[in-house]
């Protein structure tokens, strides 16, 4: 099993998710409502980083994320598409969740997606459904704009026979938009 195997085996999925609802109920269910709508700052993302399968460098990825103006309490609302050198696509939607610390400064932000994925000459992950997760760890500046490393994984979650799984390890610049 991979040394990621806390990401490929739904626990971060879990821990993703106990982490938002704390953070919904120290920060948001006393104000404006647990899961109430809010704006919050969007963000163009570009990442560049290496694909993982089956503990072996396979290839390399790069992934363009728009983090929206729209959260529903910590949740803020997400979609990417990403291509890597081997033919292989991926698209999806989802959530982030970003805990901030040192002024705003540093960050942690946890994201789970739900997508499609066509293998094309790359690995083949069980079927077109997969979902991505990760963490990323990062600097935002006083402009605004983040720069972080991320870890994110690919899988099916088990819907299908075959689950082996898809790691990225990225370097992720994020710029502020209005």
């Amino acid at each position: 099993m991979s040394d990621l195997a806390f990401i490929t085996d739904g626990t971060f999925g879990v821990v993703f998710l106990i982490a938002g609802l704390i953070d919904a109920g120290f920060n948001h269910c006393p104000n404006e409502g647990c899961l109430a709508k809010q704006d919050v700052q969007a963000y163009n993302t570009l990442a560049v980083g290496e694909t993982v399968f089956q503990e072996e460098s396979v290839g390399e990825e790069v992934y363009y994320r728009r983090d929206t103006g729209f959260a529903t309490g910590p949740f803020q609302w997400i979609w990417g598409v990403s291509a890597s050198t081997d033919g292989e696509l991926w698209a999806g939607v989802g959530q982030a969740v970003t805990f901030s610390i040192a002024n705003d400064r540093l960050y942690t932000q946890l994201h789970a997606m739900a997508g499609l994925y066509e293998e094309g000459d790359g690995a083949d992950l069980g079927g077109p459904i997969e979902f991505r997760s990760g963490i990323e760890v990062g600097y935002q500046n006083k402009k605004g704009v983040r720069m972080g490393l991320s870890v994110d994984h690919r899988s099916n979650a088990g819907i299908y026979s075959d689950n082996p799984g898809l790691e990225t390890v990225q370097f992720r610049v994020s710029i502020p938009t209005n």
